[in-house]
C-alpha cells in the first residue's frame, strides 16, 4: 500500500536513536546497575522511581504501572502521536530520509503535528515582527525592563501587530487552514469572521520539554488595547495549562542535575532570572501552580529524596501571600525541600535586577526561608501572643504544621522555632505537636471507605475495570521463591539483555531447554523463537510476542537489574547461567536415564540405548563445561 514506511527505515530509525536520550528529556534518569537506568514514571505519579530504561536493548519498563515499550511506544504514549508521526519525528530527529513502500507519498501528517508546525510557524512570525517599526513599543518595553535584542532573542519574544489578519494571512499563506490555526488557538471565532487572537502584543512563545512551541502567552502594550494585561493561548489539544511551564524547555537541564527549582510568577521574572544565573528558574502560564505542574517538575528534578529544593518567589503583597499558602498546601506532594523567597519592597525579580542588579536576584535565592517557617508566621498571624488566650490559640493553630513535617530530623528544630515564636516552654509546644501527629495518624488510619462496583475489579491504578474479568498480570514478584525458579530467571534476564553478545550455540541450546515455572517457560518459548539475536531491536521483539498474562513478567525481564560488575562480567555471567541450565537438564535426562536401566536386563535393546545416550550426555556435559 502507498504511503507505509518501509519497515527497514523502520528498524533503522529505531537502532540509530538511543531511548535514553529521548526519555531523559522528559525525566530525569540516573543509574540502577549495569546497563539501566530509572527514574520517576512519566504515566504515573510516585514517590520513589520505578520506570527503567534499558538503552541497549531500546526498551523501558515501570514496575508500578506496568507501562512498557520501545522509543515508538513512549512517543506515541507521552505525545498521542500516530505510528507513523513517532517514526516521522525520531527520522527527522536523525536526519534519515524515510522510504514509502510502492515509492508513495508521505502520508497526511495528524491534527496534532499540524498544530505543532503552525504554532511553530506564528513563533518565527511573531519573532520577525520583533524589528519591525511598529514593534518600537514592543522593544521600549523590554528595553525598560533590561532586556536587549539578545535577550528577546534567547527567548524567542515576538510581536503581534495590531490589525485583525496578520498572523491568519501569513499563515494561509503557509497552507494552514483557518481550522487548523483556530484549534491552534491563533486565531479566534467572532460575529464578523476569524481575526489573529494576539494583536498589538509581545509574545513570549510556550514550549515543552522537547523545545516544540505549544502557544503563546501576550502581554498588553497599547492604551486602546481593553483586554487582559496578559493573555494565553486557550486550552487546545496540545496546550494544557495546568500542565506547562515557561521556560521549562531552557531550565531542564540544570533543573535535572541541580535537582533544584526556582519558580517565580511571570514571563519577565524567568527572563531575568536566566539571565542573573539562576537557570532553574520557570513560571506557570496564566494559572496557578498546581498538582499537574508538580508532577510534570518532580520528573525532571528526579524527585526521590529530600536533598533537593523548591524555592517559590512571591510578592509580599496579599495576593502573593495567598499564593504562597496554596503552594504549601501542595509542599507534601514533594520529596525536595521547600521554600520561599520574598524580595523587599514588593520588588519581582525583574524589577529587582532592573534596580538593584544581577546580584540581588542570586541574592534573593540565596536568602530564602523554609517553607514551613514561613507557614508558621502566617498562621501565627492575629493571635496577640501577649496573652495567655493568644499564646494558647496560637500553638493550636501552628502545631499540626510542625506535626506534619515528613523529615524527623526537621522536627525537633521547628518544635524549637514555634516555641521561640509564640514564647512557650518547649515541652508544651512539644506535647502539641505530638497531639497533632496522633491526630492525623489517626485521621490516615481510618480513610473514607471507598466503593467498587460489584462487577469490576480494581485496575492497576485503582480504577475499577470495565470488563467482567479483572486483568491479570503475572509479575517477577508472583514467581516461586525456589532455587529452580531464580535458575531460570535469571538465565531469562540474562538472555534477553545480553544475548546478542552471548555465545550462539550456548544461547540457542539453552533457550531450547524446558522451564518448570510456566510463566517463565512462556517467555523461554518466546525468546526461543527470536530469529537473530544479534539483530537490534530483537528482545524487545521477543517480549511484545509473549503470550498473556506473562507479557509484563518478560518486561520485567528485560528491564530489572541484572547484577554484574560491568558488562564483561554481564556476559560472562549470562554465558554461565546459560550452561548451569544446559547442566541441570543434561543431569535430569541422565538420572532419566539410569532408571531405565535398572529397569530393563543388561543386554536388552532398552538398556543399550540408555547407555549409548548416557555416554552422550557425558560427552555434552564436558563440552558444556568446556572440558572438551
Amino acid at each position: 500500500m502507498a504511503g507505509l514506511i518501509a519497515q527497514a527505515d523502520i528498524e533503522e530509525v529505531k537502532s540509530r536513536v538511543n531511548i535514553a536520550d529521548v526519555i531523559g528529556e522528559r525525566v530525569a534518569l540516573k543509574s540502577a546497575g549495569v546497563g539501566s537506568l530509572k527514574g520517576l514514571c512519566p504515566f504515573h505519579d510516585e514517590r520513589s522511581p520505578s520506570f527503567h530504561v534499558r538503552p541497549q536493548v531500546g526498551f523501558y519498563h515501570c514496575f508500578g504501572c506496568g507501562e512498557s515499550g520501545d522509543v515508538y511506544t513512549f512517543l506515541r504514549q507521552m505525545d498521542h502521536v500516530s505510528f507513523t508521526e513517532a517514526v516521522e519525528i525520531l527520522a527527522g530527529r536523525v536526519g534519515y530520509s524515510l522510504h514509502y513502500e510502492e515509492g508513495g507519498a508521505a502520508p497526511e501528517t495528524s491534527g496534532r503535528s499540524r498544530l505543532y508546525a503552525a504554532n511553530a510557524a506564528a513563533a518565527e512570525y511573531f519573532r520577525g515582527q520583533l524589528s519591525s517599526s511598529e514593534a518600537a513599543i514592543g522593544r521600549k518595553f523590554l528595553g525598560e525592563r533590561g532586556f536587549d535584542a539578545g535577550a528577546a532573542a534567547r527567548f524567542g519574544v515576538g510581536y503581534a501587530p495590531k490589525g485583525w489578519s496578520h498572523l491568519l494571512d501569513a499563515l494561509t499563506a503557509k497552507g494552514f487552514s483557518k481550522e487548523e490555526l483556530t484549534i491552534a488557538g491563533l486565531v479566534s471565532q467572532g460575529q464578523r469572521g476569524i481575526y489573529d487572537r494576539f494583536r498589538g502584543r509581545l509574545v513570549w512563545p510556550i514550549r515543552d520539554l522537547t523545545g516544540q512551541v505549544l502557544g503563546f502567552g501576550a502581554r498588553r502594550l497599547h492604551d486602546d488595547d481593553n483586554g487582559p494585561k496578559y493573555l494565553n493561548t486557550p486550552e487546545t489539544p496540545i496546550y494544557k495549562k495546568a500542565q506547562v511551564l515557561y521556560g521549562l524547555d531552557l531550565a531542564k537541564r540544570d533543573i535535572s542535575r541541580s535537582h533544584s527549582v526556582v519558580v517565580v510568577e511571570g514571563y519577565t521574572d524567568v527572563m531575568a532570572c536566566h539571565l542573573a544565573g539562576i537557570t532553574t528558574a520557570i513560571a506557570t502560564c496564566g494559572t496557578a501552580f498546581g498538582t499537574d505542574h508538580i508532577t510534570v517538575l518532580r520528573r525532571v528534578m528526579g524527585d526521590d529524596n529530600s536533598s533537593g529544593e523548591v524555592i517559590f518567589t512571591f510578592d509580599p503583597d496579599e495576593a502573593g501571600q495567598k499564593a504562597a499558602l496554596r503552594a504549601f498546601g501542595d509542599e507534601k506532594r514533594f520529596a525536595a525541600q521547600t521554600y520561599v523567597a520574598i524580595a523587599p519592597e514588593g520588588l519581582d525579580p525583574c524589577d529587582l535586577r532592573l534596580k538593584r542588579g544581577d546580584g540581588a536576584v542570586r541574592s534573593l535565592i540565596d536568602a530564602k526561608s523554609p517553607m514551613f517557617e514561613f507557614a508558621i508566621d502566617r498562621r501565627l498571624e492575629g493571635f496577640d501572643l501577649a496573652t495567655v488566650e493568644g499564646r494558647a490559640g496560637a500553638l493550636g493553630a501552628a502545631a499540626p504544621i510542625v506535626a506534619d513535617i515528613r523529615d524527623p530530623s526537621l522536627r525537633p528544630g521547628y518544635v524549637r522555632v514555634l516555641a521561640r515564636r509564640i514564647g512557650l516552654e518547649l515541652g508544651e509546644v512539644r506535647a502539641a505537636v505530638e497531639r497533632a501527629a496522633r491526630r492525623g495518624n489517626d485521621a490516615a488510619k481510618n480513610p473514607r471507605k471507598m466503593t467498587t462496583p460489584q462487577n469490576g475489579a480494581a485496575g492497576v491504578d485503582g480504577a475499577p475495570n470495565t470488563n467482567d474479568a479483572p486483568a491479570i498480570r503475572v509479575s517477577v514478584r508472583d514467581l516461586p521463591r525456589t532455587a529452580e525458579t531464580a535458575l531460570e530467571r535469571d538465565t531469562l534476564m540474562g538472555a534477553l539483555q545480553y544475548g546478542h553478545r552471548m555465545d550462539a550455540d550456548l544461547f540457542r541450546r539453552a533457550m531450547a531447554v524446558d522451564f518448570h515455572t510456566p510463566g517463565l517457560d512462556a517467555v523461554r518459548q518466546s525468546v526461543a523463537a527470536a530469529p537473530d539475536p544479534q539483530r537490534a531491536g530483537w528482545a524487545v521483539d521477543a517480549v511484545s510476542r509473549v503470550r498473556e498474562p506473562y507479557r509484563t513478567l518478560a518486561a520485567e525481564l528485560l528491564t530489572s537489574d541484572f547484577p554484574a560488575r560491568d558488562d564483561e562480567h554481564a556476559v560472562a555471567s549470562a554465558n554461565d547461567l546459560a550452561r548451569r541450565v544446559l547442566m541441570r537438564a543434561l543431569d535430569r535426562e541422565k538420572s532419566e536415564l539410569v532408571r531405565q536401566m535398572k529397569q530393563f536386563p543388561g543386554d536388552s535393546i532398552e538398556s543399550r540405548k540408555a547407555q549409548i545416550r548416557a555416554r552422550e550426555i557425558d560427552i555434552e556435559r564436558a563440552q558444556v563445561r568446556g572440558e572438551q
